[in-house]
């Protein structure tokens, strides 16, 4: 049963550390959340994608590791050197959760566009596959936000996807040049308005409605930002709902 309309999660949360290593991850309780949002099928069919990370192989088998033993019917779709799989639109249309991964948002979207992978979430939205992921994996799906793809200094981009016609802040809490660029981009027009979630908080769009922040742990919010009349940023915090 896919999602009962077109659903993103969008985060600046994941998968939870075990200590025995640097990929030794269990699944944060955004995983259930996500499956919930899909319908909740007995066997949910999760699609990692690692491509902010060019396919790390230690990320990859981390996404194994952490679902290993569980219900979750796990598979990857990786772009380097090649697709993993014969026919991408069909994989990811077989679905019932597609996660995607942190790290650079701006090479994820140069190479998504390479491989027309654009079209082909646009159509798994509305099919009803959740569109889910941290960091750069919550950016992507949006109109922009702020990134250090291009090195330790943040600048904006702003060639998402797109399928939320607002932009994004990820990282809100946890790096010090976040929240002021983004406040700085929403006020000047570079970017339009829209929200950011600390670490530990993620976004709930139903269409292109926001209906729910969520966060995994004590403290962690989420904030609309807008231009307001005096042409300055304007945050209103959203209080999240506590996962797990």
């Amino acid at each position: 049963m896919p999602a009962t309309a077109p659903t993103i999660l969008a985060t600046s949360m994941g998968f939870a550390a075990r200590g025995r290593g640097p990929s030794d991850w269990a699944p944060g309780p955004v995983f259930d959340l996500a499956i919930q949002l899909a319908g909740a099928p007995a066997q949910p069919r999760l699609c990692y994608l690692g491509t902010a990370t060019g396919d790390d192989p230690a990320r990859l088998a981390g996404v194994y590791g952490a679902f290993a033993g569980s219900a979750v019917r796990v598979s990857h779709l990786s772009l380097f050197p090649m697709p993993t799989v014969p026919d991408l639109r069909a994989h990811l249309l077989a679905q019932d959760v597609v996660w995607v991964g942190g790290g650079s948002v701006a090479n994820l979207l140069a190479v998504w566009r390479v491989h027309g992978l654009d079209e082909v979430f646009r159509e798994a939205w509305a099919a009803g596959v959740v569109l889910a992921g941290v960091s750069a994996g919550s950016l992507c799906w949006h109109v922009g936000g702020t990134t250090d793809s291009y090195g330790p200094d943040l600048r904006p981009v702003v060639n998402g996807l797109g399928l939320i016609p607002t932009s994004n802040g990820v990282h809100y809490d946890s790096e010090p040049q976040r929240r002021p660029l983004y406040h700085r981009l929403v006020a000047d027009g570079t970017l339009p308005g829209g929200h950011a979630t600390d670490d530990g908080a993620g976004l709930v769009y139903r269409g292109t409605d926001l209906v729910e922040a969520v966060s995994d742990r004590p403290g962690a919010a989420a904030y609309r930002v807008e231009r307001g009349p005096d042409g300055t940023a304007v945050e209103t915090r959203v209080e999240p709902r506590r996962l797990g």
